[in-house]
Order: structure tokens, then C-alpha cells, then sequence
């Protein structure tokens, strides 16, 4: 069986990492409650941060367009390259693991569900969800509260 989409790369990085990389979360996070002002900013910071996939993607057309653009102008070898990229972004689609995600992790890439905690928790600290507690009314009325909040 695969693992979930949303856990993949948490489940296959070293426990050190993710540790380190939810602790550097949360200094930010506290830091931002004492200094509401910057949190736009931040916001701006972690629309603009490329997560793991985003990372490899870019990595992986960069070393297919070279490893293509080498094997038709200087020895045909060179398309193992690109090759080579596409399945390691296979296995990595499939088992949130591929040789560059160690390193990557490492230099502290995260994933989008780590990125979008931080968001969510620095929008929480700014307020933007104080409309979604909507503590009656029709389920559709607060669905649509909810989500106006998570969109804010």
C-alpha cells in the first residue's frame, strides 16, 4: 500500500529532521505572537517558499534538459541522465522517497502541509478565523464562514 500523500516525506525523512524542522516552525510561530505586525510579511515569505516537491520538480527538468540537451550534442550515454531523474521523481511520487529528499531535508526543505501549518497558525494569531467560529446556524452558513476564513 502507498502512503498517504499528505505523509509521505515526513514518514520517510529521519525523525532528527523532522524534528528540527518542526522546531524551527514553532520558534517562528512564537516569535510572530510577539510581533503580530511582521506577520504579513511572513505570510508574503511562505506564499513565495518552495516546498519539497516544487524542488525536486525544478531539479529533476533540470537535469532532464541538460542530460537531453548532452545525449543529441555530445554522446548519446548522457540520456541515461534524464532517465535516471524521472524514475527517482517516480519513486518519490509514489513512496515520498527519492535519493535527493535526504539532502534536501536536510537543508531544511519542507513539505506543503508543513508550510501551510505555519501559515495557518500565524493566520490564527492574526484573527483571520474568528468569523468560522460561528457557534449556530445552518450547516451551510458555516461552511461557507469556514471556508471564507481558511481563503482570508
Amino acid at each position: 500500500m502507498l502512503p498517504a500523500t499528505t505523509t509521505r516525506v515526513e514518514r520517510n525523512t529521519d525523525s532528527q529532521i523532522n524534528a528540527r524542522i518542526r522546531r524551527r516552525t514553532e520558534a517562528s510561530v512564537a516569535y510572530f505572537a510577539s510581533h503580530p505586525e511582521e506577520i504579513d510579511r511572513r505570510l508574503d515569505e511562505l506564499d513565495h517558499e518552495w516546498d519539497i516537491e516544487r524542488t525536486l520538480e525544478a531539479n529533476v527538468a533540470t537535469i532532464g534538459f541538460a542530460g537531453v540537451a548532452l545525449g543529441a550534442f555530445v554522446n548519446r550515454g548522457w540520456l541515461l541522465l534524464p532517465a535516471m531523474a524521472t524514475a527517482f521523481l517516480f519513486q518519490h511520487a509514489l513512496q515520498g522517497w527519492c535519493p535527493p529528499v535526504p539532502v534536501l531535508r536536510r537543508l531544511g526543505v519542507r513539505t506543503a502541509g508543513e508550510i501551510a501549518a505555519e501559515r495557518y497558525a500565524l493566520k490564527a494569531l492574526r484573527g483571520d478565523f474568528e468569523s468560522a467560529l460561528v457557534p449556530s446556524g445552518d450547516g451551510q452558513g458555516r461552511a461557507r464562514a469556514a471556508l471564507q476564513s481558511v481563503y482570508a
